[in-house]
């Protein structure tokens, strides 16, 4: 069947840019994010440019195993016969299998086509993908571009493509957008109660094909508190002690290998990402001492009845975010007793140092003088020459001490740099 463009498909130049240098290569290209972030279409948004830039459809061959006409395969041996009866020439051609976790030992399929030069494109359940198992398998013949739901900016120009209306107050469609979350499928919905039941569903979904399928959950109910627990707590200092801790104190019993075994199934479906902490006085990651931030911040609203906005952590989620899916290496800086919210190191390996706060003023002279000292403190401890910054909503720039100080909104829509 003869591939045509897909329309209303919005291209996500941030990863179309990643994964457009090896278009034409014979290695696999994995494509990973929490479900409903949008992996789908973006395999669909590369076909469109591959068509565009004049390539016969002849060449493509789509195969979306969750859709109708496709879902009957599930062995090795259907799939291949479904591609070898859509291969139309023996010009150089491109395969994409979408939910390719649908085919149990797809691997030896996929490494056949990719050894007669196909250009290959996979996406799937997170938990598999990232699974020690697929990974032995494809090791040096994959690479992985991981995906996030829509930051802010494409945000805005996802509702423009769609012809959605725009506040023309930045700071107010800011706060729509930690409300409402990144998942792309939720700006279809009009309502906001809408929206939260989505997000609540892609949980549930995450947990029953991502989850409950690639791993033993013996204790579904101890499972959910863990995964309420780290929702509810993101951006917060976590140790394993303290979750246990508060797991005795409501009387459930449980050994830390459970608990570390469900976090680590968490973290793979990408609900939750990790950040360690980096200690600059011994140059050393403290694996021990570490923050999990949510992959969407409607997560953690969409599972709260209080949906009353608190800047500081959602801020700083955010600006998480923002520096891991633009391809930088994020720990949390230990100076001493002190905290530097985040250090940061760029693909030229340029380093950083960054605060992030709601913002530098508290009403009165007093009240704001101490919380500038408590965002300014750990830059003094820090000795060498690496740029700092303040990440903050302030539309007015404080500037002392030779720290930069960026709006954050100016930095989500590039009109400030790192």
């Amino acid at each position: 069947m003869e591939q045509k463009l897909f329309k209303n498909v919005y291209p996500r130049e941030k990863y179309l840019q990643k994964i457009r240098p090896f278009l034409n290569t014979d290695i696999i290209k994995v494509i990973t994010g929490i479900r409903r972030c949008g992996k789908s279409f973006i395999l669909r948004a590369i076909i469109n440019e591959l068509l565009s830039s004049g390539i016969d459809p002849e060449q493509i061959i789509y195969i979306p195993l969750d859709r109708r006409g496709f879902k009957h395969i599930s062995t090795p041996e259907q799939l291949e016969e479904k591609i070898d009866s859509m291969i139309q020439n023996e010009d150089f051609n491109y395969l994409f299998i979408d939910e390719v976790q649908n085919v149990k030992g797809f691997e030896s399929v996929v490494h056949a086509y990719q050894e007669e030069g196909y250009s290959v494109f996979l996406t799937g359940s997170n938990s598999y993908l990232l699974s020690d198992e697929i990974t032995t398998k494809l090791t040096g013949r994959y690479l992985s571009f991981e995906t996030f739901p829509l930051d802010f900016d494409e945000y805005l120009k996802m509702k423009k493509f769609f012809h959605r209306s725009i506040l023309p107050d930045m700071r107010g469609e800011f706060d729509e957008y930690i409300l409402n979350g990144g998942f792309p499928k939720a700006l279809e919905f009009p309502n906001l109660s809408d929206r939260q039941f989505y997000t609540r569903e892609i949980i549930q979904e995450i947990f029953e094909k991502d989850v409950k399928t690639r791993k033993r959950i013996s204790n579904p109910a101890l499972y959910e508190r863990i995964q309420s627990f780290l929702i509810n707590n993101y951006a917060s200092p976590f140790s394993l002690s303290n979750l246990i801790s508060t797991l005795e104190s409501e009387g459930i019993k449980t050994k830390p290998e459970t608990v570390q075994k469900y976090i680590d199934s968490i973290k793979k479906a990408k609900i939750v990402y990790e950040c360690n902490r980096f200690d600059l006085k011994s140059r050393k990651s403290l694996r021990r001492e570490k923050k999990y931030y949510l992959a969407d911040l409607s997560l953690y609203f969409a599972t709260n009845v209080d949906n009353r906005l608190s800047y500081g952590p959602s801020l700083e989620n955010i600006v998480f975010l923002y520096f891991l899916s633009n391809n930088y290496q994020v720990s949390v800086g230990k100076i001493g007793n002190l905290e530097c919210d985040f250090i940061v190191r760029d693909p030229n390996q340029n380093y950083a140092y960054i605060q992030v706060t709601y913002s530098l003023q508290a009403g009165d002279e007093k009240n704001t003088m101490q919380l500038q000292e408590r965002e300014y403190r750990p830059f003094r401890n820090i000795r060498d020459g690496y740029p700092r910054y303040i990440i903050s909503l302030d539309s007015f720039r404080d500037r002392k001490e030779g720290v930069n100080h960026i709006n954050a909104i100016d930095l989500f829509l590039g009109k400030e740099k790192i």
